[in-house]
This record gives C-alpha cells, structure tokens and sequence, in this order.
C-alpha cells in the first residue's frame, strides 16, 4: 500500500544500515552492468514444500543483491530438474547430497557428510559442468515413519524391524520412491524383506494424511518434514545405515557462474541458518498454517538479517 505524499517520515539510516549498504554495493554494481544485456537468472526447484521454499529464498537473496530473476519452481523431481539444468532451462537449483550420490551419480553410499559432499562436488564438476556451493546443516534425509499406535501395536522402532513385519503392514509412498535406487529398492536390497500387504501412491502432500486417516500404516518421510513434529509421528530407526546425509546446497551451472562470478556468495549466506529445527518449522509454515513459500522465505530471512526488513 502506498503512503500519501502528506504522512512523509524523516528516513534514519543507522551505522549498521550504511555499512550494509556499502557492502553490497559491488554486487549491486555487477549485477546493473549485467542487467540489460543478460537475461535473468533461472531460479529452479523440485516439486515439493521444502524445495519451493529454499527455491525461493534464492530467487530473493539474488534479487536483494540486485539481479533480475526468473522463477521456474516446482519442475518435479529431481531427473526433471537435472534435465533443465542440462538443457541451461535453469542455471541453479536446491539439491541434496545425498540424492546426488545415489540417484543422478549412481555411486554406492557413504556416511560421512564431508565424503559425500566431497564426491559429488567433484563429479558434478567433471561430468556435468555443476558446482555445489556451500551446503546447509540441515539433513532431510529420507525416512520412514509411523504413528505412535501402529509403533507401539508392533513393537515397531528400526527399519530391520519394518523389513521383517513388513507383509503384514499397508505402505504409502509417493511416486519416485519406489522406483529410486536410494528407496524403497535399495531398501529391499540392503536389509531384505520389505514386502509391504499393499503399496499405494499418494502425492506427496496427502501421504501424511492418508497415514492418520489409517490408510495406511507406514509412509515415506524426510527428515525436516514439519508434520512429524506437529503430528507426533514416530520416524524408524535406520539402523543399518543405508541411507547418506542429505543435505540442501545450491546446484549452479558453471556457464551461470562465469557469467554472475558474485552469485556465490549470496546465495551461500543462507546456509548456516538452514538447521533442521528451522526448516522442519518453515515446512509447517506452508504445509499447516497453508501460508505461501515466498512469505514463508522472505520472513525467514528477515528475521535472519539476510534481508532488510
């Protein structure tokens, strides 16, 4: 809303303000001299709550440093987005190490963050022309989860012991976890067992639903999932370790990085304060209290000085 011209204010800059300023002055600068005779950055993400989210505060970040931004969120999953990125649809995206190692990369899993991390900066690097920046502490890694009934029915806590009850429980998945080598195929491989009474199909929204209408008995989960707190779920045990750490970093082309050398660094302010107590609360922002991604984002950051408020 506008203020009329007879409700001015005299505008006070503090010290801290103008020292801001300064220091975002030269990516200001870079950016104008790209604007006009570049197009604008392609700001991807994958189709779910978390990844709008962190798509977003991306789009933001860039744009408060002065760069013009094109959204092109919720693409699908993560072959749709390697897809666009490898087409140059998009020049940067969230993605999960872990996800990188077993799905796009097709390596056999590690469990130390920095091996991880370590692997698929340099392949990404070789074979795709792709940097990973720096990558955030939170760990969505997948999951499965059930309610405290069910857990306590079966005396259910670890994924061995899922395996092992498993033809006598009804499963809800979403769509790419039972095809994913790092799902519910690896899961079969890695601890045997797991042949579920039933497996149904739910988008990715209505899968917790489904579970506490008692639908099903099992779902797929991830880490920072806001519904396993405000639900009260019980996330399995995966105690033989299958799954790596999954954690969100920016995927950048090495041709956008060329061309937006600063980039970088705007968008790596934003990790250390993507914890996993912090986002499983921004996912319920947007998928309990129904508030969109972009003002989920732009609060977020305004509350962690990333953005004037």
């Amino acid at each position: 809303m506008e203020t009329p011209a007879t409700m001015t204010s005299p505008t006070i800059v503090t010290r801290g303000a103008l020292l801001a300023g300064i220091a975002a002055l030269p990516l200001a600068l870079e950016a104008c001299a790209h604007r006009g005779q570049d197009r604008a950055i392609a700001v991807g993400s994958k189709n779910f709550t978390e990844e709008l989210i962190v798509g977003e505060m991306y789009a933001q970040l860039l744009e408060h440093a002065g760069y013009s931004v094109q959204r092109k969120l919720n693409l699908g999953g993560v072959a749709v987005a390697m897809a666009a990125m490898q087409r140059g649809d998009i020049d940067l995206y969230p993605e999960y190490t872990g996800t990188a190692l077993l799905t796009v990369l097709k390596q056999p899993p590690l469990h130390r963050e920095a091996a991880v991390y370590d692997a698929v900066k340099k392949a990404y690097a070789a074979q795709y022309k792709m940097a990973w920046l720096d990558p955030a502490p939170m760990n969505d890694t997948q999951a499965l989860a059930t309610t405290r009934q069910v857990s306590q029915k079966y005396g259910l806590r670890t994924l061995s012991q899922l395996a092992a009850i498993a033809p006598q429980l009804r499963f809800g998945a979403i769509a790419e976890f039972v095809s994913r080598p790092d799902a519910l195929p690896g899961l079969k491989k890695y601890y045997g067992g797991f042949d579920f009474k039933s497996v149904r199909i739910f988008d990715i929204g209505l899968k917790y639903q489904a579970l506490l209408r008692g639908d099903v008995d099992v779902v797929v989960a991830f880490g920072t999932d806001g519904q396993i707190d405000a639900y009260h779920l019980v996330v399995l045990e995966d105690d033989k370790h299958f799954w790596p750490p999954y954690h969100i970093a920016p995927v950048v082309r090495d041709e956008a990085l060329e061309r937006w050398p600063k980039i970088a660094p705007v968008l790596n302010a934003l990790a250390p304060h993507l914890t996993d107590e912090a986002v499983r609360r921004l996912n319920w922002e947007v998928d309990g209290s129904k508030r969109e991604p972009a003002d989920v984002a732009r609060d977020f950051m305004k509350q962690s000085g990333l953005l004037a408020t």
